[in-house]
């Protein structure tokens, strides 16, 4: 998959711009804070529908302005697709597939599909339980209806059954709980084990992206931290079960700790847990690494890459590591942010260059 062109009216520092895109390497190139990653930024907002670097739609419109439109045409085994978006300061969003209305966010996802990475993604690896979560919710989603529509039912429940825990009648509590644990579990049982799938297939192929990257240095391992396996039903059974064993400490806490909003990833290193352990370096390896692999789940579900968005990353690593990365993304359509490109680094590669200055391209 490629994304040919992209339009963007009135989006961040944009007033109006059209780029057009190679199928191989592309460089966004240009000082600090003239556009780069904001151009970035647009085609994974174009793909999904949610930006990786503002929680509001109304932050990425141009200051001045109460809309901003972002479009973008790709190609893909199945012909080309026309993504149109728009959105404005009232945080109102229309999205068109083909120039037809959808009305909802699932139909955006997988028409266009892109895995994204800069500097903020170490996220993945220090932060949060919900950073790890975010990721696996952002990629199963893309790759799957059926996961998406499951974990937006899954929240409403949660939300539902959170706010029943909070009701001072525990009677009704105890009266009402099962029937919400019966949909409770279903759906949690779809979401642990499309979580569980992916984690087993995409764990073996981080840990060969992360020999490349490291030398062969470190072995990586990652898993889930869930504890529910087998099948969907399996899961849900267990879960019921443990949500009856668990119902006085919800009642007490006033929320539910049981269920796929409490998973998480662990990543070690050669053993250790490189969250406690691991330097910045290995861990921003780690996260690369992941975002490596990422690309080749998309192509073993699809039989086609992702578009792959790389911001800021080169000037992270040194020449030895850039060269590795280039050779590991050459196969699939890759947009890169830097500040600077040393030719030696992409030497043989066939590169698309376009500097950006102001919001604008820079004419050669």
């Amino acid at each position: 998959m490629n994304i040919k062109t992209l339009t963007l009216k009135n989006f961040r520092n944009y007033e109006y711009q059209e780029f057009e895109f190679t199928d191989g390497i592309n460089i966004l190139t240009g000082a600090n804070a003239q556009g780069k990653t904001n151009c970035a930024e647009a085609i994974f907002f174009l793909c999904t529908g949610y930006s990786p670097r503002a929680n509001k739609d109304k932050l990425l419109v141009r200051h001045g302005q109460e809309s901003a439109e972002i479009k973008g045409v790709a190609s893909s085994t199945y012909g080309d697709v026309s993504v149109r978006i728009n959105f404005n300061k009232q945080d109102k969003k229309s999205i068109y597939i083909n120039e037809l209305q959808v009305l909802r966010i699932g139909e955006l996802l997988g028409n266009i599909n892109s895995v994204f990475f800069n500097p903020a993604e170490l996220k993945l690896v220090q932060e949060s339980p919900e950073d790890r979560r975010r990721f696996m919710n952002i990629s199963l989603s893309q790759m799957s209806k059926n996961y998406f529509y499951a974990l937006s039912r899954y929240n409403k429940i949660l939300a539902q059954r959170n706010n029943l825990l909070k009701d001072p009648d525990k009677y009704l509590i105890r009266e009402t709980l099962p029937i919400w644990d019966e949909q409770f579990t279903k759906e949690a049982g779809k979401i642990i084990k499309a979580r569980n799938d992916f984690l087993s297939q995409i764990s073996p192929i981080a840990s060969q992206k992360h020999s490349l990257l490291s030398d062969n240095k470190e072995v990586l391992e990652m898993k889930t931290e869930s504890g529910y396996y087998g099948s969907e039903q399996d899961i849900a059974f267990a879960m019921k079960e443990d949500l009856k064993l668990s119902i006085e400490k919800d009642m007490r806490l006033g929320f539910t700790n049981i269920g796929p909003h409490r998973d998480d990833i662990k990543f070690t290193l050669n053993g250790d847990d490189v969250r406690v352990f691991g330097s910045q370096g290995q861990q921003r390896t780690v996260a690369l690494a992941l975002k490596l692999a990422e690309t080749e789940i998309f192509y073993k579900r699809f039989n086609e890459y992702p578009i792959l968005i790389l911001d800021d990353v080169l000037s992270e690593l040194d020449k030895k590591r850039q060269k590795k990365l280039i050779s590991a993304v050459s196969h699939m359509q890759t947009i890169f942010t830097a500040t600077h490109i040393d030719r030696t680094v992409f030497k043989g590669a066939e590169i698309n260059k376009l500097t950006i200055e102001n919001g604008k391209i820079k004419k050669r």
